[in-house]
């Protein structure tokens, strides 16, 4: 299935998810008091978590004259994919891994970690940089906000519940068993589709980096070094704030164990396989 459908099936979802828990528990009032909530509060995030993000990871922007080979090569890509220059900075972290930040196309920043460019060749690390800025082409930041102010406010409606009790739009109240029932399984089933919408915007960005780069089996070979040197390697800091793991190319975090549906990120295996065929022709790409 297209990536762009999936991804409009699973935010149709998550607010048909919304309004029937709103319904449930707080009628009209309720759904929008906390719809206006959540919604505030990821605005807020929205306009400065690039800013938030860059000085939580102690990230330092890079130029021509600090990191000659990696502005340059992020010029070209930005070129390649039709966007203005994003800004670049560089982590001091072993772990190999990379992310873009920021609102919008003009106010973006891709950033990666000393580790990745020890660690990958000149064409791997270019393809690891294609696949960011096409993060920031897809809008992937937006529809993260998105999903994420839908899911705060789906669990604050769940916690209203869980310790008010919900009321229906005539004022009755709601069977407490129900109201127990849906403050446990609605921020479960919101954050299940908040990652489903992640791996999908995962793909996306695999299919636009390939595009960009022209080269996707580099992105190939870079995610398997990624994935077999991260494993080894801690990040404290993506450890002690495991929100920003879903902006990585590959998920940072060593808690081990999580089903396939909490998943931040698809499995590597299926992403090399995905970009294989890509260089193949056997699955087309659009070029936007």
């Amino acid at each position: 299935m297209n990536n762009w459908i999936k991804t409009t099936m699973l935010m149709a979802a998550i607010v048909a998810l919304f309004g029937l828990i709103g319904g449930m528990v707080g009628g009209r009032s309720g759904m929008l008091l906390a719809l206006l909530f959540g919604g505030g509060m990821n605005l807020f995030a929205y306009w400065n978590s690039d800013k938030m993000v860059l000085r939580m990871y102690n990230a330092h922007l890079v130029d021509d004259s600090t990191a000659p080979e990696l502005v340059a090569m992020v010029r070209e890509l930005a070129a390649n994919a039709q966007l203005p220059m994003p800004r670049v900075y560089v982590i001091e972290e072993d772990q190999p891994n990379a992310f873009a930040t920021g609102r919008n196309p003009e106010n973006a920043a891709v950033a990666c970690t000393t580790g990745i460019m020890r660690m990958l060749s000149h064409r791997e690390l270019r393809g690891v940089m294609a696949h960011e800025l096409a993060h920031v082409k897809h809008r992937d930041i937006l529809i993260s906000t998105i999903t994420a102010t839908m899911a705060g406010a789906i669990s604050a409606l769940a916690n209203f519940a869980m310790f008010f009790g919900g009321r229906d739009e005539n004022g009755r109240a709601v069977n407490p068993i129900v109201g127990i029932a849906v403050a446990i399984l609605a921020p479960l089933a919101a954050s299940v589709i908040q990652m489903a919408i992640s791996r999908a915007r995962e793909f996306g960005a695999d299919a636009g980096g390939a595009r960009i780069s022209g080269d996707p089996l580099a992105l190939a070979e870079a995610l398997r070094k990624i994935e077999y040197y991260a494993a080894g390697i801690p990040m404290p800091t993506a450890e002690a704030h495991p929100a920003t793991a879903q902006m990585m190319i590959m998920n940072p975090l060593h808690g081990g164990g999580l089903a396939d549906l909490f998943r931040t990120h698809p499995r590597t295996e299926e992403r090399i396989a995905r970009l294989q065929a890509i260089s193949r022709g056997e699955i087309l790409i659009n070029h936007e």
